[in-house]
């Protein structure tokens, strides 16, 4: 019986590029892939692409499309998840008021989808929905491994983590990418590094990174007098030099974790930050070029060849039960001992055919783990928001928020949090907060 692999969220593009790795892995080549998108236009785009490329290299991968997940989901072995709510992930509403009513307040947002007052309403819209899809999935597939991609993702982890007796892990490419350009950096191949990589996500630290096991530290350290080897990546940099360590994501990602880089115009200037242009469209990207969202009609991917995301790996050793090592967001239940018991970190993991196995940390560097608490007690407020169903806590959330905290006082936090409030709300995107709602909430696709 062929492995039964769900990607729901598939039209976003991600479903293409997943569909390939599984296709380029020996051990899921007689997979099952089911895709499910509620958005029949891109849905039936990757549906042919995927399709042609099982017929291109003859494989007897199976391929199943639909915009039901709930006709899908029955005996599925592994679920992955990667949808936006609402509208598209970053383009058009409601992104373009999380990142607008703000930056009108003064707060200027580079991504909006981790820490900060957009992310926190996007994780009010995303959280209640998400977990119906995890809610369907304990229905109807409760031994599957639930494999989570969406933002934010240490909210979204931490609320379904305890809403849920399920097997999950939420992951992320910031890892590796940053291992990658650490290695180009100093000039060592990037296969031949190792490293010990702890926090939270999008805020993970490189507590160790070796060569052959030679600490790269000192080497990395060097290019901090090489303007061009800092070039885009002046916030890690001045991170790296004032705390010690070198952290995961991306230089605009890390500079609204934090009140140092973004809170003031002059300061944008001296590390090289722009405002975020938010879309009407989603811009055309080479990677979607690769997952069929192109215009080319008999596209097919011409090479299997597996990205660097972890999801095709974490499954080949789930059923092969050779264990594979990699790093998950998890809840915190004595892995790393000085962030608070019970949030979302991540850390270390192996997994094996017996399930993810998180790794012991113990205390990161003081100052790293107080810069990680301050984004914990955003994800906290956020996640006791949607738990109780409280306005009150996401206002808290934003209140605490980092950036938000060391720009604004706080009667105009509350003047923005109501004005962003009322948008989403008007929209019908916080229906899980109104207390006479009742039944199912509705799931919306950007067209």
């Amino acid at each position: 019986m062929s492995t039964k692999i769900v990607i729901i969220g598939a039209g976003s593009g991600f479903g293409g590029r997943l569909s390939i790795d599984i296709m380029a892995t020996e051990a899921l080549k007689d997979a099952t892939i089911c895709l499910c998108d509620i958005h029949e236009g891109r849905l039936d785009k990757v549906y042919r692409y995927v399709k042609r490329t099982v017929e291109r290299h003859n494989l007897p991968t199976k391929i199943v499309a639909s915009t039901d997940r709930r006709a899908l989901l029955a005996g599925a072995d592994f679920v992955v998840t990667s949808i936006s709510v609402g509208g598209g992930a970053y383009y058009g509403f409601p992104y373009s008021a999380e990142v607008g009513i703000p930056r009108k307040y003064g707060i200027d947002q580079s991504v909006a989808d981790t820490t900060s007052v957009g992310a926190v309403f996007r994780f009010l819209r995303t959280g209640p929905v998400q977990q119906q899809i995890l809610d369907d999935v304990g229905d109807l597939c409760p031994g599957a491994l639930v494999l989570n991609h969406t933002n934010p993702m240490c909210m979204l982890s931490w609320l379904h983590l305890v809403k849920s007796n399920l097997r999950y892990v939420g992951l992320c490419h910031g890892i590796q990418w940053t291992s990658s350009e650490l290695a180009k950096k100093v000039g060592v191949p990037v296969e031949e590094i190792t490293y010990n990589v702890a926090g939270i996500n999008h805020l993970a630290w490189f507590l160790e990174i070796k060569h052959k096991g030679k600490d790269l530290y000192p080497l990395i350290r060097k290019t901090l007098a090489d303007p061009e080897k800092r070039k885009g990546e002046e916030v890690r940099y001045e991170i790296m030099k004032q705390f010690g360590y070198f952290c995961t994501e991306s230089n605009r990602h890390d500079s609204e974790y934090m009140p140092y880089f973004r809170r003031t115009p002059e300061l944008m200037k001296q590390f090289k930050l722009e405002s975020r242009t938010v879309p009407d469209k989603p811009h055309e990207r080479e990677w979607t070029k690769q997952t069929g969202l192109s215009d080319e009609e008999q596209a097919a991917a011409a090479t299997l060849q597996r990205s660097n995301e972890y999801t095709t790996r974490i499954i080949e050793a789930v059923l092969t039960n050779v264990p594979y090592a990699f790093n998950g967001n998890v809840l915190n239940r004595g892995l790393i001992t000085n962030l608070p018991d019970g949030c979302c970190v991540e850390a270390p993991c192996l997994v094996d055919a017996y399930g993810i196995h998180p790794c012991h940390v113990g205390d990161l560097p003081p100052q790293l783990a107080a810069l990680n608490r301050t984004n914990v007690n955003v994800h906290e407020l956020g996640v006791r928001a949607v738990l109780e169903q409280s306005r009150e806590h996401a206002f808290h959330a934003c209140a605490v928020d980092p950036v938000a905290a060391a720009t604004l006082p706080l009667h105009t936090i509350r003047e923005m949090f109501d004005e962003l409030w009322k948008a989403e709300e008007d929209a019908g995107l916080l229906e899980w907060f109104n207390p006479k709602h009742k039944g199912p909430l509705p799931e919306r696709c950007a067209e």
